[in-house]
């Protein structure tokens, strides 16, 4: 007999065999996935039905969302991860994981400071229990290879590329990352779930882009991923700081340079699949060698410009996903007045009911 064809996808292989009812034997396929009998015609559409389930990830159909939530909170002034902003006491945290339950998620991965647990399971984690998987993650400064050395009297983690691969063991399915204290909108994690499930491969990920206008705040400035894009997919990312409102326009940077109207940034919310590990590791290996060394105290490792890398290696194609909602955060304590207000809108309007985590 002939053995049936193994299937390549990224690094991993599946071996596939569909017995038809009524037929004496085995059938054949070739490594295009393509029946050598083309009389079997229903058999071929069952046998391409149910590998496409498998490609696009219905041998781990469960989707992961991770969530950023060690960051210090140095310009807020205080842990905004779990600070109160519903009718309930709900964290801007609370409303992202609701949203991406709706959206079919059914696993949480919380990336925290471990000194963090007590307080997320007592504020957070125990109310979510019923309604999906949680586990932590814990970013620790630490977490480095054993060649290197550390910087002494250094307390900041290493940025937001470190923090992703604390989740690494944890991730074994097509997942989402997102940042603890944004609002991100019901809308952008239905089209994230959507591709996770349809269109994520190994070398093919995505990213949530939003448009500059609306992820500003009237108290600051704020940094975002500054997105290049072209038929749809990431050419080039830039994490940009100093961006602001500056009359009718927005500007960036230190040389307060425009940005065009309707560019599109990166908010940190982005599909991949377990694949991407092993290649971030890669580049956090590098920054370790090279960076580090120009500003100890501060150099981060930043998960949008080594996604531009990956872009630029050649390695990996980034789809650019759109959604019309508006970005919410508290980036300064400032900012909680207009976020108050707007979960206070957004559940006494239906969006969101009075008390999240009830269950009927």
């Amino acid at each position: 007999m002939v053995p049936p064809p193994r299937i390549e996808l990224g690094t991993e292989h599946y071996h596939c065999s569909i017995l038809p009812l009524n037929y004496g034997g085995m059938h054949t396929y070739d490594t295009q996935l393509e029946y050598k009998n083309q009389e079997l015609s229903l058999y071929k559409a069952i046998y391409y039905d149910t590998m496409r389930t498998v490609i696009r990830g219905g041998h781990m159909k469960d989707l992961t969302l991770v969530i950023l939530a060690a960051g210090m909170g140095s310009r807020y002034g205080g842990l905004k991860q779990i600070d109160k902003f519903g009718k309930s006491g709900e964290a801007i945290i609370d409303f992202s994981i609701h949203d991406a339950i709706e959206a079919g998620f059914t696993k949480l991965v919380l990336i925290i400071r471990e000194e963090h647990e007590a307080i997320f399971e007592e504020e957070l984690v125990g109310k979510l229990r019923p309604f999906i998987d949680v586990e932590y993650a814990f970013q620790s400064i630490d977490d480095v290879p054993e060649w290197f050395a550390g910087v002494e009297g250094r307390e900041k983690p290493w940025g937001t590329t470190h923090a992703l691969l604390s989740a690494r063991d944890k991730v074994n399915g097509p997942f989402s990352i997102i940042n603890a204290d944004d609002f991100y909108g019901k809308a952008a994690f239905v089209e994230m779930a959507r591709f996770l499930k349809e269109e994520v491969r190994d070398d093919n990920a995505a990213m949530m882009g939003y448009v500059v206008e609306k992820t500003l705040t009237d108290h600051g400035t704020v940094t975002r991923g500054v997105c290049e894009g072209k038929e749809g997919y990431l050419q080039a990312i830039v994490e940009t700081d100093g961006i602001k409102r500056e009359g009718d326009v927005v500007v960036a940077g230190d040389d307060a340079h425009q940005l065009a109207e309707g560019t599109l940034v990166s908010m940190n919310f982005w599909g991949f699949t377990p694949a991407v590990f092993s290649k971030l590791n890669d580049k956090f290996e590098t920054f370790l060698k090279e960076d580090v060394e120009g500003n100890p105290m501060k150099s981060e490792a930043l998960l949008p410009n080594h996604v531009g890398d990956l872009i630029d290696d050649g390695v990996l194609n980034v789809k650019i996903l759109e959604t019309p909602d508006r970005w919410y955060g508290v980036t300064y304590q400032d900012d909680k007045p207009l976020v108050l207000s707007t979960f206070e809108k957004l559940q006494s309007d239906g969006t969101y009911p009075e008390k999240l985590w009830v269950k009927e």
